[in-house]
């Protein structure tokens, strides 16, 4: 029996240096910002065509894991402004503002009940990176 302590306390450590640890993978991950993955804003599926990004700024990981901002980002091989946008559109979200391309970007304000989106499509190339974010309503 005394042997058995220790085995057992030895056991519980590890298994709670593994909880601890999973608990914050998805933090360390490079999609950290994504709530649902594969999914846009946690609403609908991605579109065809995208792949998904995170910034890989420890500023922006950190004030994401805090709950002080939400982002999501997209890349797009050609232009493609409002794939994404349609998605959250389809889900409910209403624009409160366009500005339209002016050969730069795409911006929209989007709202749905308390909450607003910026929606910026900006042109990398010929393709497309898309950013969603908010600041949660609280």
């Amino acid at each position: 029996m005394p042997r058995v302590l220790p085995a057992l306390v030895a056991l519980l450590l590890v298994c709670a240096g593994a909880v601890w640890w999973a608990s914050g993978a998805r933090w360390r991950g490079a999609l950290y910002c994504f709530e649902q993955p594969g999914q846009v804003w946690g609403v609908a599926p991605m579109p065809a065509g995208a792949t998904p990004t995170c910034p890989e700024s420890r500023s922006v990981r950190a004030e994401v894991r805090a709950g002080q901002t939400r982002l999501e980002q997209y890349l797009f091989s050609d232009w493609q402004p409002e794939a994404v946008l349609k998605r959250l559109e389809d889900a409910g979200f209403a624009r409160l503002t366009t500005r339209p391309d002016d050969g730069v970007q795409l911006e929209v304000v989007l709202t749905r009940g308390q909450e607003r989106v910026l929606y910026i499509a900006e042109h990398r190339g010929a393709g497309t990176l898309v950013h969603v974010g908010s600041t949660p309503v609280r």
